[in-house]
């Protein structure tokens, strides 16, 4: 048997304002998803008949990308993260199945994680009928703080470059790690998760369907871009109460830009006395919330308090590995 274990993230900053160009910050968090896989005498997920067409990401993988031949592999998935909350479930479970199915077939050759990045995003955009973001898979692969931008992000160091044929056209982006202080170990990540789930989908349609009625509205777009910048300098200066203050900034314009949604708001509200900021993270419209807090346990109280189930994660965590 072999295991691999891929993290969740979340969003810092640069949420829909990637969607045009700008850079958005994601982090790993300590949460993710493990699968364990072993040869077997029939193909099984989970205790039940492996089908194809119900797991598009593992399919892809197994077929598409690695031509496996071989024999019928038993396989096991377990998620520690939210479903359908914006914490990149489905990369984690890429990556992890990427990572085991290599161990089984090349065991003695390295994992390459900028390789397995790529293979991530190849299953996400079959997944999602050719559109996806590196985001996720990059974020998840790597661990640490990661930069996804369309052009080079000053203060970054560059990993790789990840394209993709999309419907819309071909796609480029710049794959960047974000520089953090050494040793952070006080403060912590609390995700907060309203219990709704979020399309992404959905809600990148509805902000392109505001923005066209409403073009003045691509002055949040701008703020946002500015507030990404901001608080990337403050990560790099571990100046962490200006990251707060960045992140609180960003929730707003979100705000402004109709992506949240009064659950999102009431958890940000409830957690922001005890953190040095607050914002939801992801795609909006339900999922999760996101505190950057010395005081992780009045924090997760008080998203219970108001509604949500809490989730702690550490700041700086690492990315797919071998378990």
């Amino acid at each position: 048997m072999v295991r691999a274990f891929a993290p969740g993230k979340c969003i810092l900053f640069g949420e829909h304002a990637v969607v045009y160009g700008h850079p958005a910050v994601a982090i790993a968090i300590e949460q993710g998803v493990n699968v364990s896989i072993e040869k077997f005498e029939e193909w099984v997920i989970n205790g039940k008949k492996f089908e194809r067409s119900r797991h598009p990401h593992i399919s892809h993988i197994l077929y598409d990308l690695f031509e496996y031949k071989g024999a019928p592999l038993k396989i096991k998935i377990e998620s520690g993260l939210f479903p359908a909350a914006g914490l990149g479930s489905s990369a984690a479970l890429s990556n992890a199945m990427g990572a085991a199915l290599h161990k089984l077939i090349k065991p003695q050759e390295k994992l390459d994680l900028v390789k397995l990045a790529k293979i991530g995003h190849s299953a996400e955009a079959a997944a999602q009928e050719g559109r996806a973001s590196p985001t996720d898979t990059a974020t998840s692969a790597l661990g640490g703080c990661i930069v996804v931008s369309e052009k080079k992000v000053n203060g970054t160091k560059h990993v790789f470059d990840a394209e993709l044929m999309t419907p819309e056209g071909k796609r480029n982006w710049i794959i960047s790690k974000a520089k953090l202080p050494e040793k952070v170990e006080d403060l912590w990540l609390i995700l907060g998760f309203t219990g709704e789930s979020s399309s992404t989908g959905k809600m990148v349609s509805d902000v392109a369907n505001l923005l066209t009625h409403e073009p003045d509205k691509v002055d949040l777009m701008n703020n946002i871009k500015e507030i990404t910048y901001k608080g990337l300098k403050s990560l790099a200066l571990g100046d962490f109460g200006a990251v707060g203050i960045a992140m609180n900034e960003c929730h707003e314009q979100l705000r402004d830009l109709g992506v949240s949604s009064n659950s999102l708001d009431r958890l940000v509200e409830a957690t922001k006395p005890y953190s040095l900021g607050a914002k939801m993270t992801g795609a909006g419209g339900g999922g999760c919330m996101v505190a950057l807090s010395r005081n992780p346990q009045r924090v997760s109280e008080q998203i219970e308090i108001a509604g949500g189930t809490p989730m702690v994660s550490k700041l700086v965590s690492e990315g797919v590995r071998l378990v």
